[in-house]
């Protein structure tokens, strides 16, 4: 027993590290290139990482909501968005006419295998998040009108 609490102290506080760490998958730009999420976040400065999908309405309201005021967040905070959508194959083919569509100034990713999603352990999107240096800062499960303001003060205070 003396010997199983060391292990399982250890096992436990490798867990808990690994939730916070971004995981290295591999995912597809929307021109068919593989990006891996590991080059998401490698310097000093906060990068929005948004779970999206083209069937979720909360999804599409916070990125239309970010969307309005991402200029103003770029010029005062340098911050960029990297939004993953987790369309399925059934669903992947409204990605690109949907984001024509919305005119987004995001670069959006493609998790049509769901490896990016399960490895963050995301039960459902939308799923925001806040990455410096590759480690997850902040993490924000849901969306309601308002909630990017929320957003914005958190980019402010990891920023510093």
């Amino acid at each position: 027993m003396k010997k199983l609490i060391p292990l399982l102290l250890l096992l436990v506080s490798l867990a808990a590290t690994s939730q916070n760490e971004m995981p290295k998958v591999n995912l597809t730009t929307v021109d068919g290139h593989v990006f891996n999420s590991s080059s998401i976040s490698t310097d000093d400065k906060v990068t929005i990482v948004s779970l999206w999908a083209t069937w979720c309405v909360p999804c599409l309201k916070e990125l239309d909501a970010i969307s309005e005021i991402y200029d103003e967040w770029q010029e005062e905070t340098g911050v960029e968005l990297y939004a993953i959508s987790v369309d399925d194959s059934r669903t992947v083919k409204r990605v690109k006419p949907l984001i024509n569509g919305k005119s987004w100034d995001y670069t959006v990713l493609l998790d049509t295998n769901n490896d990016f999603k399960r490895a963050l352990g995301a039960a459902t999107v939308p799923l925001t998040l806040l990455v410096k240096n590759n480690e997850i800062v902040y993490r924000h499960s849901g969306y309601s009108p308002g909630a990017e303001y929320e957003l914005y003060e958190k980019i402010k205070e990891f920023s510093n």
